[in-house]
């Protein structure tokens, strides 16, 4: 389906004064009624936006896209897993494929011994320069008595230049001795760095949380961390279904703390990271860090209260001496981090009136030079609004003012120019530089439709999401793409 919106016989000016009086009005109304609109059949009247949706998919599965990462390097496919609930990877078999031209689909990956309680597959993610993903896969003996859970996955690749090729990211190592660089739980929320040399995840350990069921004093806590890709590791012990070598070497990027001082700057959760900028950033004295990951941590202020601020480590970029600085962990312990790691606080948001990060599930986006790394937080007035802060930290910096909040994930074009994110089923854009904000999709009018994972092109102005849609009595996530070259002219 392909839904064209123009006007013709018009001057650019007249077009630019169609485009602001309707960004005006919509912004006010906080989402436009659109006429003529059916499920499977979205029409619009927008006589002043030129945009054109397509939607790709329409058969009775679930198409779900990563929240980011979900298009390949030259944009001509996405990436999804089949899920039709965001909560069921471990009952999810397949990753797919789908054609944004011709949207012809391919299975790349499907489990054959699935069942309810896994292996489970899900939350793809595509290479920047290569013809690879990296996606959860739960343990192949999942079953009843131990079913795809937060400590039993681990990162799969698989090389579609090499026919569809799978192997383990991540070794994995839960038997003692533990090896160094294996993981000893479970990874997810896979991100890759710019350059493809590094892959982010979000972490919780098996063997730890084992051992909070005997010893009080110990603690399963969620933490962030990278596999450097390419740096082999075979595990010390047996390989079996459960422990097995990869082909990436795992660090811990963030420390946790069960307890944390109230005013410290101690966190008890590292969660929802992302890469600082392309090539790392510049410091305050002019000097550059290559690697930094940006992350939420949860600190506890003076007055006892849990409050999500954001932190960066700095990664040193002797590669050696990081493998060599590590350990493998302990049954109470968390695998160590590496020598010369620099974690730092970045917001101090406690006394604020709505302290903290907060709104809709996010992922720290960065612009592309690495200045500034996005987020979402409550405004005086209590509006979910997208801010900004460096990562040498200073004033946050507030970059949407909309009358209006937020409430599905944020994406930034790989320009660094634009920020996408949905309201109450419509799509808006925000241009980084003055911060003006557009509707340039409203609500379908026929029902809530689920407008999720909002993902950017690598190239260009193009942007792919979920919806669900109708069909024979049930409801879908479907797959579409908009084309926004037509409006972003900055």
């Amino acid at each position: 389906m392909k839904i064209t919106k123009k006007r013709n016989g018009q001057n650019i000016a007249d077009k630019a004064f169609g485009l602001l009086l309707l960004n005006a009005i919509c912004i006010s109304m906080v989402q436009c009624n659109p006429r003529n609109s059916n499920v499977n059949n979205q029409t619009y009247s927008q006589d002043s936006i030129d945009v054109v949706e397509t939607q790709l998919t329409s058969d009775a599965n679930g198409h779900f896209l990563n929240q980011r990462q979900a298009f390949s390097p030259d944009g001509k496919w996405l990436v999804y897993d089949t899920r039709n609930d965001e909560t069921k990877i471990g009952e999810n078999a397949s990753i797919q494929l789908v054609n944004v031209e011709t949207k012809a689909i391919k299975t790349i990956y499907k489990l054959e011994n699935q069942t309810v309680f896994g292996p489970g597959t899900g939350a793809v993610s595509f290479h920047p320069s290569q013809n690879k993903v990296v996606f959860i896969h739960g343990l192949m003996n999942a079953s009843k008595a131990h079913p795809y859970g937060f400590t039993s996955r681990f990162a799969m690749q698989v090389n579609l230049d090499n026919a569809n090729e799978a192997e383990p990211m991540e070794a994995r190592d839960v038997n003692e001795p533990f090896t160094k660089g294996a993981l000893r739980g479970g990874s997810h929320a896979y991100c890759y760095s710019d350059d493809g040399q590094w892959v982010s995840f979000t972490y919780n350990d098996q063997v730890v949380a084992r051992a909070t069921e005997t010893n009080p004093e110990v603690h399963d806590l969620r933490t962030v961390g990278a596999f450097m890709v390419g740096e082999k590791v075979a595990i010390d012990g047996t390989v079996d279904d459960e422990n097995f070598d990869g082909n990436s070497f795992a660090f811990l990027l963030a420390e946790v703390k069960a307890n944390p001082l109230p005013g410290s700057d101690e966190i008890s959760k590292a969660y929802e990271e992302g890469w600082v900028g392309n090539e790392g950033y510049t410091k305050i004295d002019e000097s550059s860090q290559k690697r930094s990951l940006a992350f939420l941590g949860d600190v506890v202020s003076l007055s006892g209260e849990k409050v999500t601020e954001v932190f960066i480590s700095d990664i040193p970029e002797d590669i050696q001496g990081l493998m060599s600085s590590v350990t493998a962990g302990t049954r109470t312990m968390l695998p160590s981090l590496p020598k010369g790691l620099k974690q730092r606080r970045l917001t101090f948001t406690t006394a604020n009136k709505f302290p903290g990060v907060q709104g809709p599930r996010q992922w720290l986006r960065s612009s592309p030079n690495g200045d500034a790394i996005y987020f979402y937080q409550k405004d005086e007035e209590g509006i979910v609004q997208i801010h900004s802060i460096s990562p040498n930290g200073g004033l946050i910096k507030a970059v949407t003012t909309n009358d209006f909040s937020a409430d599905t994930t944020f994406g930034l074009s790989a320009d660094g120019k634009y920020l996408t994110y949905g309201a109450k089923e419509s799509l808006y854009v925000t241009a980084v530089a003055d911060g003006k904000t557009t509707l340039v999709l409203p609500a379908p009018s026929n029902s809530t439709s689920h407008l999720s994972n909002i993902n950017w092109s690598n190239s260009g102005h193009t942007i792919a999401y979920n919806r669900m849609v109708a069909l024979n009595g049930e409801a879908f996530y479907q797959l579409f793409t908009l084309e926004l070259s037509t409006l972003l002219t900055y």
